[in-house]
């Protein structure tokens, strides 16, 4: 999941694709996935179609594609994005405090109960 106030390195384009071939309602797409041997309910088809999917199965892409006669590139935008590179372990952080090589466990103190 994307971290707040960064842009989303994935775009799912179905809705619009969709809307170019004169779908547009989420249940437009319940029949054609059906006639392409994909079977999922109404709510699976409407996350698929108003979110972007974390995961996507081969024939449901496959099926997408044949149904919107598009390629898999139409359907997902995929963009580069910028990653902090990895520091040396045992390296002080200046923004986050020190690097998990510094950090020591604090011992337990066990508490008996009173009798």
């Amino acid at each position: 999941m994307p971290t707040p106030g960064r842009e989303a390195p994935i775009t799912w384009h179905l809705r619009q694709l969709m809307a170019a071939a004169g779908m547009f309602q989420t249940t437009d797409l319940i029949e054609p996935l059906r006639a392409q041997g994909v079977q999922l309910s109404r709510e699976q088809v409407f996350r698929l179609v108003t979110k972007t999917p974390e995961r996507l199965n081969v024939e449901v892409l496959a099926a997408l594609c044949r149904i919107l006669d598009c390629t898999p590139t139409d359907l997902i935008e995929v963009r580069a994005v910028q990653v902090e590179p990895r520091r040396a372990a045992g390296s002080e952080r200046t923004s986050k405090g020190p690097a998990i090589g510094r950090l020591r466990p604090v011992p337990a103190k066990l508490h008996r109960p009173s009798e």
